[in-house]
């Protein structure tokens, strides 16, 4: 299958797609850290959505949709526009002439479920795909089926600190923060290819 990995720059659900023998490419304004520059595009995704994909797995940037973040709206009212902004994005790349899509963010605020015009599908956490952490990451589907737990470490989580449990969200502040953040686990990017690459 020919695969776009949109808002990807870390290549981690491209390499897994690839491995399996598919074209597989991440799509992201600045350049990859994954080590395989020759399977990214960098440039607007919005720019090759009509490419002939076969699926798409998009990321785009959560900041001003995220739940966790509904608060700043009412402290900064220059985030309304950019709001507004991250919806439109996320909307296209929603509606796109693609058969089988995912779009990954986290759980949204009532706004941008206004916005993005419904709920996502599925709700999955990293310790069901042998992450030692938790972090509620929500999957909007077309053409794909709901993606199957493969290794729930859910109890040995739950004897760590918080800390651990929850690292990103305790991640220290920095330059870097907002990218380490994002970066997608490998344990759900590995069940992605095993499964929905089989579609």
């Amino acid at each position: 299958m020919r695969i776009i990995i949109a808002c990807e720059e870390s290549q981690v659900v491209c390499n897994e797609f690839r491995k399996r023998g598919h074209e597989a490419y991440s799509c992201d304004i600045i350049n990859c850290s994954g080590g395989h520059p020759e399977w990214h595009i960098k440039d607007d995704v919005l720019n090759h959505l009509d490419d002939g994909w076969d699926m798409m797995i998009a990321h785009p940037v959560c900041k001003y949709l995220a739940n966790s973040g509904v608060k700043h709206l009412h402290i900064d009212i220059k985030r309304w526009p950019k709001l507004f902004e991250a919806a439109i994005f996320f909307n296209k790349l929603k509606n796109a002439n693609i058969k089988k899509k995912c779009i990954e963010n986290p759980i949204p605020h009532k706004y941008a479920v206004q916005l993005i015009g419904g709920k996502y599908d599925q709700l999955v956490q990293p310790w069901q795909f042998g992450h030692l952490e938790s972090k509620a990451t929500c999957f909007w589907l077309e053409g794909l089926g709901k993606l199957k737990h493969t290794n729930n470490v859910r109890e040995e989580m739950l004897k760590l600190p918080k800390s651990e449990q929850n690292r990103v969200h305790y991640m220290s502040p920095g330059k870097d923060r907002e990218r380490l953040r994002s970066v997608f686990y490998s344990g759900i990017a590995r069940a992605m290819a095993d499964q929905w690459g089989l579609t």
